[in-house]
């Protein structure tokens, strides 16, 4: 593992100053709002006509062949700058990735360009009201027909749907298949005939998810992704990226480590040393998982299935720094929108990109090789 950093500075100081110069001053409405959707999609323009909304990807899709230490150290700066949330994030971070890896050269040039600049934003469509964390039990269809596929069925807590353009996932092509057989991966467009969104509220009442039902929703052969009926491999190339750097960076919780530090600073009462404590925890956390960025990117291979033990370490680690915020901020906690909606989200960690228990039966199987969990 190579920690020097300096043939990356100069690109390092070229993010910061763009960043000084273009964040927002005011922080933008919540991108879980019509009104916060459309100006994250424009801030995703402003980062794309600089070529900084998708530094790693091939200059011909809107990037800059950065190389992964490049794409760390840019993610460390745009969350130090208190940059906006990004609400491409399920295309550029899950889809993407996938498509490199299973996608067609059509594909390629198709969907990356207008994901990049911001005008198509994706959403996940994957979980269902009988398949959460269970995968391979989703039900909803997939049925061959002239040219393409028609889809029927219902997905739920699909992120980003409420307001974005299209949307990506598994649906079952052959019901008499195994679990795990049988599935195809498609992309379709959320203003399709035949499919309905219903937005689905947050605690705070926004909609930051939505349920989609099918109702004979045609997807061209030009959608599929990876060959139908192996959609379940190509799912689980999706996972490795939901679960490991690429959609929780470290970057994302060095910064927030640093804001708990200055919390500290202004609020700790020196005798509370539990709490002191607690503080310095969550920084060495947070600077551990930084470190376990360096490890993974200088690898060859592919994390696999370690991008569960990812996944386990930053969604408790959020909880934890959040949680400490708080307790820091006492009854004050309750007026500060920006830590306490952090924490609300945070909750969400250890349930989204399967489940924190889920997980660790994959790390417990997979990574460690003990016994697969007895059935009843």
């Amino acid at each position: 593992m190579d920690l020097d950093l300096s043939p990356v500075e100069p690109f390092r100081a070229e993010v910061r100053d763009w960043l000084r110069a273009h964040v927002p001053a005011a922080p933008l409405p919540s991108l879980e709002t019509g009104e916060g959707f459309a100006a994250h999609r424009a801030w995703e323009r402003e980062l794309a006509s600089a070529r900084l909304s998708v530094v790693s990807w091939p200059e011909r899709y809107g990037g800059r062949d950065a190389t992964p230490l490049e794409w760390l150290v840019f993610e460390e700066e745009y969350y130090a700058a208190g940059a906006p949330g990004r609400v491409s994030q399920n295309g550029i971070n899950l889809l993407a990735p996938t498509l490199f890896r299973y996608g067609t050269p059509e594909q390629l040039d198709r969907v990356l360009p207008p994901m990049a600049s911001g005008e198509v934003i994706w959403a996940q469509a994957w979980s269902e009201p009988g398949a959460g964390s269970d995968l391979a039990a989703l039900r909803s269809t997939a049925t061959r027909v002239g040219g393409g596929w028609l889809l029927n069925g219902q997905k739920t807590w699909s992120s980003r749907a409420a307001f974005a353009d299209r949307g990506f996932g598994p649906f079952r092509s052959d019901p008499e298949a195994g679990r795990h057989r049988g599935l195809i991966y498609l992309m379709f467009p959320l203003e399709a005939e035949g499919l309905t969104r219903r937005p689905i509220g947050r605690l705070d009442g926004k909609p930051a998810f939505a349920e989609l039902f099918f109702d004979d929703v045609f997807v061209p052969d030009a959608d599929v992704i990876g060959e139908p009926g192996e959609g379940w491999q190509v799912a689980m190339g999706t996972t490795g990226s939901e679960r490991g750097l690429t959609l929780r960076s470290p970057g994302r919780f060095t910064a927030a480590a640093d804001r708990l530090v200055g919390l500290w600073r202004e609020r700790a009462d020196p005798a509370d040393t539990a709490l002191r404590d607690r503080v310095a925890d969550v920084w060495i956390r947070a600077r551990a998982y930084r470190l376990k960025g360096f490890e993974t990117i200088s690898r060859a291979e592919d994390a696999g299935a370690e991008s569960s033990v990812n996944k386990v370490f930053w969604s408790e680690l959020d909880v934890a720094l959040h949680e400490t915020a708080l307790d820091l901020l006492g009854p004050d906690g309750e007026l500060d929108g920006d830590w306490l909606e952090g924490y609300v989200f945070s909750l969400a960690g250890p349930i989204y990109a399967g489940t924190n228990e889920i997980q660790r039966n994959v790390i417990a199987e997979r990574v460690l090789g003990l016994p697969r969990e007895a059935k009843a």
